[in-house]
């Protein structure tokens, strides 16, 4: 169990270092964009992402 959590964070750091890395005026871009939202928006895509997150996990685990 502690393996598998320890691969998904390092797959999330990959994940997340990804755009940067390629395209760093895009990603400038998408930071500026985000911080210029209120907090009420923010947590509206967080919560988003996080179900998204959960249906992508629950779906890879039916998988298995």
């Amino acid at each position: 169990m502690v393996y598998e959590f320890i691969a998904a964070i390092g797959l999330v750091f990959i994940f997340e270092g990804i755009l940067p890395f390629v395209a760093p005026r895009v990603w400038r871009k998408m930071v500026v964009f985000v911080a210029l939202h209120r907090d009420k928006v923010l947590r509206l895509y967080g919560f988003n992402a996080m179900l998204i997150g959960l249906a992508i996990f629950l779906f890879a685990h039916q998988m298995r």
